[in-house]
């Protein structure tokens, strides 16, 4: 058979590029890497799993100039001293081409997994957070809400914290809804009168279940990378939906909810609360199981596996000398 041409040399790198961009899977993109040494070059000086990633997912283009400056994100096996340019170019290969991979090109609202705490709970467990997970009003005969304690000053805040249903997903809408005490007289709703968002992720290891088996908040134990903006709440039973300014690259899984002032006086004792139904976050879950990580450096550090043995010693460990190890999972896995 006749030796018919590399089209990619034939054509120019624009034209080659056009071209490739027209793939619609990141595991394309991989496989015309693995034609040619000239194609695995070719992919990866021109930045095409880069360009692939932000065509598939436009709402990270965001975070990009902050993931690059900042050198925040870092691969499994990448050394620390390989700053040239080549370098730098199959790392972010290596970066973007697992985050196209990962996500899942469609929205879901489940993606609250656990409701972790409460800053405060009235009446436990009747009217506990957990409640907020499911989205009706009363359950069978039985009202279904979270209530916080009651306070004489309506400008106390109240925070609850959520865990997601995975490490990576970009967030785009929450909804929260109040509760209509519909089994007091004038049936009043007891909304707060702002609510903000965070998401970040854990500080130290998860080793122990600290939160869910005590009632003290333990906010100093998680780094929260994006603060959203306050939106303002109205006194209605209904699912109130705030889209985030701009879609967030939530990598941690965790999401505390601040729900700012009180706006309802509860008639038989005089003091002001907050309860809520449930609330929902719409995001694109990660499809694959990546796993994301801090290293001591403090940078994120990506895995792709079906199973990996690895040992990381968090920065706050290190600083307080405890040289406590977290054993995430174990077994065979790679780096990407």
């Amino acid at each position: 058979m006749d030796y018919c041409g590399d089209f990619i040399e034939l054509l120019g790198p624009d034209i080659s590029t056009k071209i490739l961009m027209n793939l619609v899977s990141p595991s394309d993109l991989i496989r015309v890497s693995l034609v040619s040494s000239s194609w695995h070059q070719f992919v990866i000086e021109n930045g095409l799993g880069k360009l692939l990633c932000l065509k598939l997912f436009p709402e990270i283009s965001g975070i990009v100039h902050t993931i690059e400056m900042n050198n925040l994100i870092d691969t499994v096996g990448h050394k620390q001293d390989d700053c040239d340019e080549l370098e730098c170019l199959r790392k972010n290969h290596r970066i973007y081409t697992l985050l196209a991979r990962a996500f899942n090109p469609f929205v879901r609202k489940d993606c609250i997994s656990d409701a972790i705490i409460a800053s405060s709970t009235d009446n436990y467990p009747e009217e506990s957070i957990n409640n907020t997970l499911e989205p009706f009003d009363r359950i069978d005969t039985r009202a279904s809400y979270w209530s916080s304690e009651g306070q004489n000053n309506p400008a106390v805040s109240e925070t609850l914290l959520y865990k997601l249903m995975t490490k990576m997903c970009i967030v785009t809408e929450i909804h929260v809804q109040p509760f209509q005490a519909y089994f007091q007289y004038g049936f009043p709703i007891y909304s707060s009168k702002a609510v903000r968002f965070r998401m970040g992720h854990k500080l130290q290891s998860e080793m122990t279940d600290s939160l869910t088996s005590s009632n003290k908040w333990a906010d100093d134990e998680f780094i929260w990378t994006y603060t959203s903006p306050e939106f303002p709440m109205v006194q209605e039973n209904c699912l109130q939906k705030f889209k985030l300014p701009e879609p967030v690259l939530c990598i941690g899984g965790y999401m505390q909810v601040e729900l700012l002032g009180r706006v309802q006086r509860q008639e038989m004792d005089g003091l002001y609360y907050i309860w809520e139904v449930c609330f929902e976050v719409l995001a694109r879950n990660r499809e694959m199981y990546t796993f994301f990580t801090t290293t001591y450096t403090g940078k994120w550090c990506i895995f792709s596996f079906s199973y990996i043995h690895c040992k990381i010693i968090t920065e706050r460990h290190k600083r307080l000398g405890t040289n406590v190890i977290e054993y995430i999972t174990s077994g065979k896995g790679r780096s990407c």
